[in-house]
């Protein structure tokens, strides 16, 4: 890394990315599948199980505790403010929150509040058309990029509906994807697709041209298995939800690997006080395999807020794993040019 277009760093100390907390439990964070956080540390969790499709509103500060009420926006059926199969949840710059449905191929926008604003979308493979879309993100201009997953394209619609662009056909060549699931834009606006399919990423310029992919299948370093959901930080780094794996991958901004997470939950605050007031429950924890308790099951997004917290939905635990990464800029004067190997091995 030597750039320093946008402010970039020269480069980054990697001082550490621990385990930060736990939020959720069985019957309070069913199924979690995506979730958004805002400037205001709302968090917005979005389940999707059996008959149940709900976003459920916590904060950061009380994350850990059990509230007496749940702010709840939406709600499982086919009417106006309601899901069938929600996958994505993102936020505009006015905090209005933004659901795409794979069932009724739809877009629905609420309020901050949790108030219906709009929907659209007209099931179809034409332009314009959707079917099964999941992941969704804004570009700089406020249009809406959606991963049109059963058409295996990404479109660009304007906030109400109108379509402006496309791009991706069928198949593994570069540029063509299969299944595209999850969609995130960095600080230049390129896009990063989770191309389900292929097991691998790839990066399109602003305007849709093909730059290029990383990852293949498999379960090594670097390697994937069914990505889903994906997410880019401020550095540029990428994050996978390699879901097939039950881990998440970090990429760094040219696609190599760096590190995998593959859970390392603690009982929420509110499993615990659960957990006091059942001894039931006890004896059967005390009999449980603890280590495997700790890691993920079925993961299938993946966050990132302005603080550098990355947010896991636990899709099969019932629970949001939140890890703090400790990574510190460096300036020209911090970072070194690349040498030869034989140069570093006379030092």
């Amino acid at each position: 890394m030597t750039t320093t277009e946008k402010n970039e760093p020269y480069g980054l100390l990697r001082a550490g990315f621990p385990f930060l907390k736990t939020i959720g439990m069985r019957r309070i964070t069913n199924y979690p599948y995506d979730v958004a956080i805002d400037s205001d540390e709302r968090i917005y969790v979005l389940l999707r199980g059996l008959n149940q499709a709900v976003i459920r509103v916590w904060f950061f500060k009380d994350a850990e505790r059990l509230p007496d009420t749940f702010e709840d926006i939406g709600s499982y059926g086919e009417g106006e403010g309601q899901f069938i199969w929600p996958v994505s949840v993102i936020l505009d710059d006015d905090k209005n929150i933004v659901v795409s449905d794979e069932a009724l191929d739809r877009i629905t926008f609420f309020s901050r509040t949790g108030d219906f604003i709009k929907s659209w979308g007209e099931s179809g493979s034409e332009p314009g058309q959707i079917s099964g879309p999941s992941g969704l993100s804004f570009t700089s201009e406020g249009n809406l990029l959606v991963a049109d997953t059963k058409n295996h394209r990404i479109q660009e619609f304007t906030s109400d509906g109108k379509y402006v662009n496309s791009w991706g056909t069928q198949g593994s060549d570069g540029g063509q994807l299969s299944m595209p699931w999850g969609i995130a834009t960095d600080n230049y606006g390129n896009v990063f697709v989770s191309d389900w399919g292929n097991h691998r990423v790839c990066k399109f310029s602003p305007d849709g041209k093909f730059v290029s992919s990383f990852g293949k299948q498999g379960n090594g370093k670097g390697e994937l298995s069914g990505p889903s959901g994906i997410a880019v930080d401020k550095y540029g780094d990428v994050y996978v939800t390699d879901t097939d794996n039950n881990r998440i991958v970090l990429f760094n901004k040219e696609g190599n690997y760096v590190q995998e997470f593959i859970g390392d939950a603690t009982l929420a605050k509110c499993a615990r006080d659960y957990m006091l007031t059942n001894a039931g429950a006890n004896r059967l924890r005390d009999m449980a395999d603890l280590e495997i308790q700790k890691r993920f099951r079925d993961p299938r997004s993946v966050r990132i807020d302005d603080k550098g917290r990355m947010y896991v939905p636990d899709y099969r635990s019932f629970r949001i794993q939140i890890y703090q990464n400790e990574v510190i800029p460096l300036d020209e004067t911090q970072y070194a040019p690349p040498r030869s190997s034989r140069s570093l091995l006379q030092e």
